[in-house]
């Protein structure tokens, strides 16, 4: 059996690689369609200013795309060294979506992102928009291959377990691309990265009015950033509550820890805007409820009730009970895959063999497993409530923040005034860590969620890892993490480096500075 240390910092070193690499992820997704826009405003109009803005911000985007590609590398490795056995369960299936995403997707925008950069000037007008709108169509691709892969693990589709491969086998591809999991968690993810773009965008247009340079140049894509961003938060919030509906579907255990319910009550049941979870008492400390309002937000009626995670213990403990003689099946068939008896047994039991794994590893002989041990193993299914509570509240603070943003954004830019509000400005500046912080929390939920499984309901995590030592993977998980932190900062010192000598001068004409023009502090 894996030692329990080198479960958790295997966890830990995929989590760390995970949300280093989902910093750039998402300003990669939504700066390739704003930069198609501004190519399209560009070619339709022959306004050279757009020109000039799809340069400038495409010199940014081609920074953040660089390394966003080395931070995500290395993480396919990863599945190889450190998730070893997770890695031949599902490579069937999870290697399909991996394999497009890399031949389809990925080669598709690297190829032509180079021609985008390099082309101006070479490539007409029309080629060079087409150009741009294939990098923007590769970036979106590639996230909808990786979630389709993600979306297995959080509820597997289209795919069933081989007792005598010991393994999954990929039955239906339509079934695994067209998961609803997948395709609102798609839609959500993008349109969370166009809220990315849209607001770093405007929070360095607004660093350059603020000391009243490049101001064509910012107030043009101050008011592309403000639209984009309006509609783009509208859409994620409608696809969020999308994400909730399968949620409470596939994986209640999640919902229960995101709204922390801990006993079912009757419809309709109050929401908890504020809470202290407590995982050891099973109790909420210092609650703040809105009453009726958590049916109304899940079920969309005043009916309709959340199981709370002390029913959900007790359907863990008569899945564990099912899934045991599975469990044993699979033994007897591994030393005799002919044996007609064991094939039955396991065939009768197999819905809930996952759940016989949990108990695995708890009891030596799971023919003798006691209700203690049954009961640690049904507890693991509750995962971390907590983090889980906040992460999710945090992520919809920081989106109705950006609502309201963006909606002053678009008043303001709209009227032809945003360059007079100094003080919204510099607010619009120091909003630009916020949607980072907000997919970060999103990605906590989705992945802390799904806990103890790698595939819900299939496989436990415990039992995924790869057998390397302690040592091994405290000295590996430094240097992913030295690693990634040089990419950070190098990534910072490019793009502030950027920002600062601004886009190039239209025509080789002087870059003019406004005298006595407010300074806002920037990285520095």
């Amino acid at each position: 059996m894996v030692n329990g240390t080198v479960v958790d910092l295997s966890r830990v070193q995929f989590a760390a690689t995970a949300l280093y690499h989902f910093l750039f992820v998402p300003l990669t997704l939504g700066l390739s369609f704003l930069l198609a826009a501004m190519e399209t405003v560009y070619v339709t109009t022959g306004k050279p200013i757009y020109r000039e803005m799809a340069q400038f911000w495409g010199k940014l985007f081609m920074i953040n795309f660089a390394l966003g590609v080395a931070t995500g590398l290395t993480m396919e490795f990863e599945f190889g060294t450190n998730w070893s056995f997770y890695s031949g369960f599902v490579g069937d299936i999870f290697g399909a979506p991996l394999a497009i995403e890399g031949l389809m997707a990925f080669f598709l925008e690297s190829t032509f992102v180079g021609l985008m950069m390099f082309g101006w000037g070479r490539l007409s007008r029309g080629q060079h928009l087409a150009v741009t709108w294939l990098v923007a169509l590769g970036s979106n691709l590639s996230a909808l291959w990786i979630l389709v892969g993600n979306s297995f693990m959080q509820d597997p589709r289209g795919a069933v377990f081989n007792p005598t491969m010991m393994r999954m086998q990929l039955r239906s591809f339509p079934d695994l691309l067209f998961s609803p999991d997948a395709q609102s968690k798609f839609v959500h993810t993008s349109i969370a990265g166009y809220v990315t773009a849209a607001v770093f965008v405007a929070g360095v247009s607004a660093f350059y009015m603020l000391r009243r340079r490049h101001l064509e140049l910012a107030k043009r894509s101050f008011r592309m950033a403000a639209l984009f961003g309006v509609m783009a938060t509208i859409g994620v919030i409608t696809l969020g509550d999308a994400l909730g509906f399968v949620a409470a579907r596939v994986q209640p255990t999640k919902l229960a820890a995101m709204e922390a319910v801990w006993k079912t009550e009757q419809a309709p049941m109050p929401f908890n805007l504020i809470a202290f979870p407590d995982q050891k008492e099973r109790v909420n400390h210092a609650a703040v409820q809105i009453p009726d309002l958590l049916s109304l937000l899940v079920t969309h009626s005043l009916t309709g009730t959340v199981p709370g995670i002390d029913a959900l213990e007790k359907r863990a403990e008569r899945k564990i009970r099912n899934g045991i003689p599975a469990v044993e099946a699979l033994e007897t068939l591994s030393q005799d895959p002919g044996d007609a008896a064991a094939r039955a047994q396991f065939d009768a039991h197999a819905k809930d063999v996952g759940y016989g794994f949990l108990a695995q590893r708890y009891a030596a002989n799971l023919a003798q497993a006691s209700p203690q041990e049954i009961r640690r193993a049904a507890d693991d299914t509750i995962p971390a409530v907590a983090a889980i509570f906040w992460a999710f509240r945090s992520m919809v603070g920081l989106g109705l923040l950006m609502l309201a943003y963006f909606v002053m954004a678009v008043l303001f830019t709209l009227r032809n005034v945003v360059q007079d509000r100094p003080r919204f400005l510099q607010a619009a500046v120091w909003m630009i860590p916020i949607p980072f912080l907000a997919n970060e929390c999103g990605w906590l939920v989705a992945e802390l969620g799904r806990q103890p499984w790698t595939v819900f309901g299939i496989l436990p995590t415990w039992m995924s890892v790869s057998d390397h030592s302690v040592g091994y993977m405290v000295f590996s998980l430094a240097g992913f993490l030295l690693l990634y932190t040089a990419f950070i900062i190098v990534e910072m010192v490019l793009m502030i480096r950027a920002i600062r000598s601004g886009p190039e001068p239209a025509h080789g004409g002087p870059v003019v500075h406004v005298a006595g023009a407010q300074e806002p502090h920037l990285g520095g």
